[in-house]
Parts: C-alpha cells; sequence; structure tokens
C-alpha cells in the first residue's frame, strides 16, 4: 500500500515547475510557481497569492542562493507577513540530475533536495499539518535587542559571529539581519540561541 503524503494546510510558493514536481511527490498541499523573476512583473500572480494567503496562508520555499533570496525579500514586501511563513532549505552543493552544470553558486537548490530535508524545512516553518505534526508555537521571540545582546549585530566581530553560526545552524549565509531574525524565531527559543552561541564560544 502506497504510504500517504502529508497534508499541509497553507499553499506554497516555488520558483519554478521542477521545485513544484519535487514538492508535489512529498506532501499534499496547493503549490505556486512564481516563474523566477517574472513575478516582479506580474500583477496578477502578485493578486493571487494575495487572496491565497488571506485564504489559507502561505509558505514561501526559494533556493537558497542569491537570486532566490531577492525573490524571498521582493515577496516580503508584496504580500501581508502575517499571512506568509518562511521555510529554508540549508545550503549544499552539488548540482541537479537534469542540469549539465552546476547554478552559478554551486548549490541545489528545492528541486535537489530530499523529502526529509524538505519535511524538516516545513514543520520549522511552522506548517500546518493535517494530520496535527506541525511544531508548536515558540515562547517569546527574539529581538534585534537579543542580537545586539548577544553580539550578533552592532559590534567589530558580528559579521564574522553571525557567519559561523549560519554555518554552525546549516542556514543559506544570504540571510541578512531581518532574514536572520525571522529565521532564529522560527527555529529556537531566546534560551536556546544563548546556548547555541555559548557552545559556538567553546570552540572557536
Amino acid at each position: 500500500m502506497r504510504k500517504q503524503k502529508p497534508k499541509i494546510k497553507e499553499a506554497l510558493v516555488v520558483e519554478g515547475r521542477y521545485d513544484k514536481n519535487t514538492l508535489s511527490q512529498t506532501v499534499d498541499a496547493s503549490i505556486v510557481t512564481l516563474g523566477g523573476f517574472s513575478v516582479f512583473n506580474d500583477k496578477e500572480k502578485l493578486a493571487f497569492l494575495r487572496r491565497l494567503a488571506d485564504a489559507r496562508g502561505l509558505i514561501v520555499l526559494t533556493d537558497s542562493d542569491g537570486a532566490g533570496f531577492v525573490i524571498r525579500n521582493y515577496l516580503k514586501g508584496a504580500l501581508p507577513r502575517d499571512k506568509v511563513k518562511q521555510a529554508y532549505i540549508p545550503d549544499v552543493h552539488g548540482k541537479e540530475r537534469r542540469k549539465r552544470t552546476p547554478g552559478k553558486e554551486g548549490k541545489l537548490g528545492v528541486e535537489g533536495m530530499t523529502p526529509a530535508v524538505l519535511l524538516e524545512a516545513l514543520r520549522k516553518a511552522g506548517a500546518t499539518f493535517e494530520d496535527g505534526g506541525g511544531i508548536p508555537e515558540a515562547g517569546p521571540g527574539i529581538t534585534k535587542a537579543d542580537l545586539y545582546a548577544l553580539g550578533l549585530s552592532g559590534t567589530p566581530d558580528s559579521s564574522a559571529r553571525r557567519q559561523a553560526l549560519l554555518k554552525q545552524l546549516d542556514l543559506p549565509q544570504h540571510l541578512n539581519a531581518n532574514g536572520l531574525l525571522d529565521a532564529l524565531n522560527l527555529l529556537f527559543t531566546r534560551e536556546q540561541l544563548s546556548e547555541i552561541l555559548g557552545q559556538l564560544g567553546e570552540t572557536e
């Protein structure tokens, strides 16, 4: 008997059709493709995404390269933030099977991820699994003041410290301060983050 795919309430937003094909083999969900950078000039697509966000919520899942973050950041400004969740895949170097050469940054995109990695990214983003498999909501959120207090901003070595943290947590290196804040709040409490940074300091 074929195993049933996990069903997700939110609509998933990906860059292209190969990403959609990979995800559709992993989860049972509405998946919308952006057509890459063409979404920047597609008012109808944006209007559709806003309607979807209001109706059921959205989860944005783009590649971890620079182009993926340009698209992600554009959507952050164009869509209602309280209705959109951000899912991040890790930086994994390699080449998708269908491509003759690796991408510009040599990283695998959404289409190159395994089902287990994709499911974990969606769970960490707070996806609503119809089987009740979503993660519980976290406590008080991490703020920019916390980043400063933890040495991740506003100090001479904060940039290097952020990069070390991103590497330690297997998060994309392209995350800016706001993106880092979003990702940390999806994954950790303040206490957990402080503990991780303590461990990071011991290994430096």
